[in-house]
């Protein structure tokens, strides 16, 4: 491809990634008129209006790699050897483009958590409230839990199939809570699960965010670039190289904010000599900065479908025929109502699996149909199904480079259930789940176990199903996590540590996952990194009480 050639133009800002966090930091850094941005996005733009708009299409995405990294792990040595597969956004918006849109915020002890155990006082839930209600039109709001006039619209769906119903009634028979608003003082407990929808449109980070900040004029986007590594001057980061139509071109920022994900972020620090010295110096990459975290700490909501049969013709199941999807297109297109709004999760829960836990370490995702999350395995007849997904898993994995190339995928492995005690919460998890499904609400619906199945019972057969059939929630986070620790990448504003010029602010730079989907958490994170960027002092803390379990020494629930 010859030199690099040089971009002319200077910035204030490069961006790399134009996913969840690059949109949100793209939209606030341009508030300032005299600031200039450039984004740089592996992917397309977002305009497919079937795929990429309609809520239930949310699986079509996940069948290509035309909107997708399409990436799978290294065989899993606690899930019999399987790759799993990890769709990642490759398109303007990046996986808030092609996710469930599921709009949870995690519980504030996750966030507690973070202040207290990792020296990030400014992250405790008081101190991230308040850009949570920034960034968001919610229904519930005003109030002190909620905001009415941000960019993301959310929607609470109204859960009219009568499986979503028997679900909500059969967690209160089993003994479980009901909680009016999960984003606001109860976490814990069955609810209506809000969405990043509106007006039955998928409410993406660059349709809310980067697209209309554009008409600022002072973002340049550049679409289907590859970015092969950030330059240095020093221990400054003073630039980007990246490919382009084939040619290999190099800019220049004032500063460089990786924004590329919980994987391609690692990746990128690495391919541009920041990260592990042995691993980079195996490869014959120079090395900038030696920081043994990035890569490592690698976390990931583990899902598992409970699968049933339905008695009665009500599930979604006639949706997962081509012929209707037809139709089910045209009444979303012409009039934005039926089965084409729904993200087919409007409904779930958030519980503890075991007495001595003091938060929810276990979700529910109820749908009205058996289907896997990437619409590969359908049952052929009516069905519901709950997702069980493990919250805070104890095991760790890593992203480590193939190669030096930066069109190579990275390697990665997730070490899902290693850790005895995650095992353990996932048998539990699925005796809790079927306890739920066998109260009198579903009596009318309850049809015969599909999966695991009635027969699957002991320890050692559970443990063989979840080694099995476990696939990820979509939510890989902690690769570059915050901290001032010898492990930590960057600091509580999001720059690496020992550099200069350079932030990362993605998924990636959570100390632990927290406890529910992520896309939410990470947009709050950018918000709140932006005023740091901007060099605005942080937003007040807003310290409100919020729901924790009396009981959790010695009951569960």
């Amino acid at each position: 491809m010859g030199e690099a050639v040089r971009v002319s133009r200077e910035y204030d800002f490069i961006i790399i990634g134009a996913g969840s966090a690059g949109c949100v930091l793209a939209s606030r850094l341009s508030e300032n008129p005299s600031a200039r941005i450039l984004v740089l996005e592996a992917g397309p733009m977002d305009r497919s209006l079937y795929m990429l708009r309609m809520p239930a299409a949310l699986a079509v995405p996940l069948e290509s790699d035309r909107y997708n990294w399409f990436y799978h792990s290294e065989p899993e040595p606690h899930l019999d050897g399987r790759r799993v597969y990890y769709p990642r956004g490759r398109v303007v918006g990046g996986s808030s483009s092609i996710n469930g849109m599921v709009y949870l915020r995690g519980n504030p002890l996750d966030y507690d958590r973070w202040a207290e155990r990792n020296s990030l006082g400014g992250w405790s839930y008081a101190h991230c409230l308040p850009y949570f209600k920034k960034m968001e039109t919610s229904a519930l709001g005003p109030s002190a839990y909620r905001g009415a006039d941000g960019p993301l619209r959310v929607t609470i769906p109204d859960c009219k199939n009568p499986l979503f119903q028997a679900f909500l009634q059969a967690g209160q028979q089993a003994g479980y809570a009901y909680t009016e608003d999960v984003n606001g003082y109860r976490q814990e407990g069955f609810y209506r699960m809000e969405r990043s929808t509106f007006g039955g449109v998928r409410s993406s980070a660059a349709r809310r965010y980067l697209h209309p900040a554009r008409k600022r004029g002072n973002i340049d986007l550049k679409i289907k670039v590859r970015v092969a590594r950030i330059l240095f001057d020093g221990r400054r980061a003073s630039g980007v190289a990246f490919v382009e139509n084939g040619q290999k071109r190099e800019v220049r920022g004032g500063e460089i904010i990786l924004s590329a994900g919980a994987i391609n972020s690692p990746q990128l620090l690495k391919l541009s000599g920041v990260g592990p010295r042995p691993e980079l110096q195996a490869l014959d990459i120079p090395v900038v900065a030696d920081l043994p975290g990035v890569g490592e700490n690698l976390q990931d909501h583990l899902d598992f479908l409970v699968q049933y049969r339905c008695t009665k013709p009500v599930s979604f199941y006639p949706a997962t025929k081509r012929l209707n999807q037809v139709g089910i297109g045209l009444e979303w297109l012409l009039f934005k109502r039926g089965i084409g709004v729904s993200n087919i999760w409007e409904a779930g829960s958030f519980f503890r699996s075991r007495p001595g836990i003091e938060f929810p370490n276990l979700q529910h995702h109820f749908a009205p149909v058996a289907i896997s999350y990437d619409g590969a395995e359908k049952i052929d007849g009516h069905g519901f199904q709950i997702h069980l997904s493990q919250m805070r898993p104890r095991s760790r994995g890593h992203v480590r480079l193939a190669s030096r190339d930066p069109f190579a995928p990275p390697r990665l492995l997730f070490n899902h259930l290693a850790d005895a005690e995650d095992r353990a919460e996932v048998r539990d998890g699925i005796r809790l789940t079927r306890e739920v499904v066998a109260q009198a609400a579903f009596d009318e619906f309850r049809g015969a176990e599909i999966a695991p199945g009635a027969a699957v019972d002991s320890d050692a057969e559970l443990d063989a199903f979840a080694r099995r059939k476990a696939e990820t929630s979509h939510h890989p986070s902690c690769t570059c996590r915050m901290g001032s620790d010898d492990m930590a990448v960057v600091d509580d504003e999001g720059r690496v540590h020992g550099l200069e010029g350079l932030r990362v602010v993605d998924a990636s730079i959570m100390p632990t996952v927290v406890s529910s989907n992520i896309n939410a958490p990470t947009l709050m994170m950018a918000e709140k990194i932006a005023d740091r960027v901007r060099g605005r002092p942080p937003m007040p803390p807003e310290p409100v009480a919020y729901y924790r379990a009396e009981n959790f020494r010695t009951a569960q629930r």
